[in-house]
């Protein structure tokens, strides 16, 4: 197995704009209702109470397919990872309106530190939609693809399990088929270019997604099952 410390320094800032006051309170209110605990083994029992299906998104950005997913599947538990402020409380805000989801529990830091405490053959779906692309050679020990991350997602899926994976960054898209073309327990689905081309009906458009599509920016959708 590759060393998945490769990506341990988060790159970025944690937070951007001072948050309102409101904006600070539900953080102090909510958040510490509904943070992965730092330490410990972690499971659907001790996250959510009951032996339930875990989906885990890798930062999740505004929340909006993180929260389109917990409503479309309210029987399953969701595990949000985003090491950014500004986007947990973006999630915040979707749980906290009215009817909003019961079933996400947010870790603001690395998603790594999160998976690696989950039992192996635990998770049903990982999501990475859009990340940062870090499109210089030099930078592409940054990516979170790669082999390393890559490894300990799929020892975290069950067999049949499956990886969602998005970008309309063409340099990531490369490297990304490069290095899932390398793996054989991760089985691309794709049989034709629509499969990749078109956003599939389960998979909310996020709003980075919207963004690129308003520019012109083709996107690309992949999904992988665990064999």
């Amino acid at each position: 197995m590759n060393d998945p410390t490769t990506i341990r320094r988060l790159y970025g800032r944690r937070q951007g704009h001072k948050l309102r006051e409101g904006q600070a309170a539900l953080v102090e209110r909510l958040l510490p209702t509904l943070s992965v605990p730092e330490t410990g083994g972690l499971s659907a029992a001790s996250l959510f109470g009951d032996d339930r299906p875990l989906q885990l998104e890798i930062g999740f950005g505004k929340a909006e397919h993180l929260v389109g997913q917990a409503m479309a599947h309210p029987d399953q538990g969701f595990i949000g990872c985003e090491p950014f402020l500004d986007g947990v409380v973006g999630a915040l805000m979707k749980i906290d309106e009215d009817g909003g989801p019961t079933n996400i529990r947010l870790h603001m830091g690395d998603a790594l530190d999160v998976l690696e405490r989950l039992p192996d053959g635990s998770v049903e779906r990982v999501y990475l939609l859009h990340p940062d692309p870090w499109p210089k050679a030099r930078h592409a020990k940054r990516r979170f693809m790669n082999q390393g991350p890559i490894d300990v997602i799929a020892a975290k899926l069950r067999i049949g399990g499956e990886f969602r994976f998005g970008t309309d960054h063409p340099v990531y898209c490369r490297w990304a088929m490069m290095v899932m073309g390398a793996r054989d327990d991760l089985r691309w689905t794709a049989e034709r270019p629509a499969d990749f081309l078109v956003r599939p009906d389960d998979w909310p458009q996020t709003r980075y997604e919207g963004k690129a599509r308003r520019e012109g920016r083709e996107v690309w959708y992949f999904r992988y099952l665990k064999q």
